[in-house]
């Protein structure tokens, strides 16, 4: 199949397949008129790269699965490489984690004592009501 066909059969555009063929993810073939040419190992490839983008792997980092698909195993995380670049990768969404939770556990702190402030009757905060009578002191 020519790269205009590849590209909407990969819902994505000619500029992206070029891209992934400079950078060495792609191999493009040639026809004798200079026309590139792929097939369905070439979009099984670019689907492996796009699904890995969607889950947030960069683009290099998508190269051990791309390498392993080439290699001929049946995914492109069946080999030592892929295998490693998903554990680096939970150990950076872990991190992440850990700082959104500090962050979070942040905003909650301070969500709190705001609420405390607003209780107590600090100025900015709410006019008090007695609760016997209802009115505003």
């Amino acid at each position: 199949m020519r790269i205009g066909e590849l590209a909407a059969r990969a819902g994505t555009t000619t500029r992206t397949l070029r891209y992934y063929e400079s950078r060495g993810l792609l191999p493009a073939r040639r026809t004798g008129n200079g026309y590139r040419t792929y097939d369905e190992s070439d979009l099984r490839l670019l689907r492996q790269i796009r699904t890995l983008q969607d889950f947030g792997f960069d683009l290099e980092e998508t190269r051990p699965f791309v390498e392993c698909l080439r290699a001929g195993h049946p995914e492109g995380d069946s080999c030592p490489a892929s295998l490693a670049v998903y554990r680096r990768k939970l150990g950076e969404l872990d991190s992440l984690i850990g700082e959104l939770t500090a962050v979070r556990d942040t905003v909650a702190r301070q969500l709190a004592r705001a609420e405390l402030a607003a209780e107590a009757g600090v100025p900015g905060g709410p006019e008090p009501v007695c609760e016997l009578g209802g009115d505003t002191w």
